[in-house]
């Protein structure tokens, strides 16, 4: 019988009721919490989750790693931004050097917790502080700097092959 059209209009304690039967298999056990065919159901489902894991966990991992690598890009690229503005202002004084230069755009990196010292780091000054015109002349501070040596990845996944360059132009100002 439809349970739903028995107990319509009847109020009351659900003892009365007639023709209301349970069916023994589906009763709910007090230590258990469950019936026998849930516990059916919950264990074919146990492995399901473990191949569902599988299929999104390699997805999800690479997700997860390709945040990780492209926010060291963008962070490693405005340090590298920095430090060619900083090498650019120490140009354009007007007892500079191009080893000035170097060693400040080395030391902000260095302080920057980017290894100065690499020996793939490409520092140019153009032209030369010395050579330079005393007034109005532009100096450009060029860095470049392969991406794979300054990635926290083991072995960059993405952007191994990227060249993160930077430049920084400003006029010299001198007085006479």
């Amino acid at each position: 019988m439809n349970v739903a059209r028995m107990t319509l209009g009847r109020i009351g304690n659900p003892a009365r009721w007639v023709g209301l039967r349970r069916s023994r298999a589906t009763l709910t056990t007090p230590r258990t919490g469950m019936n026998g065919r849930t516990a059916a159901i919950r264990n074919r489902r146990l492995g399901a989750s473990a191949v569902e894991f599988a299929v999104v966990a390699p997805v999800f991992f690479l997700l997860i790693f390709g945040m990780i690598e492209y926010g060291r890009l963008v962070m490693v690229q405005q340090v590298l931004t920095n430090a060619t503005r900083e090498g650019a202002r120490r140009a354009v004084l007007q007892d500079a050097t191009s080893n000035a230069v170097t060693t400040t755009i080395r030391d902000y990196l260095t302080n920057a917790s980017i290894n100065g010292n690499n020996p793939h780091l490409a520092i140019t000054v153009s032209p030369a502080p010395e050579s330079a015109q005393p007034t109005d002349e532009s100096i450009t501070v060029t860095l470049t700097l392969p991406f794979a040596d300054i990635s926290w990845l083991p072995s960059p996944m993405f952007l191994g092959t990227t060249t993160l360059t930077a430049r920084s132009v400003m006029r010299r100002e001198t007085f006479e």
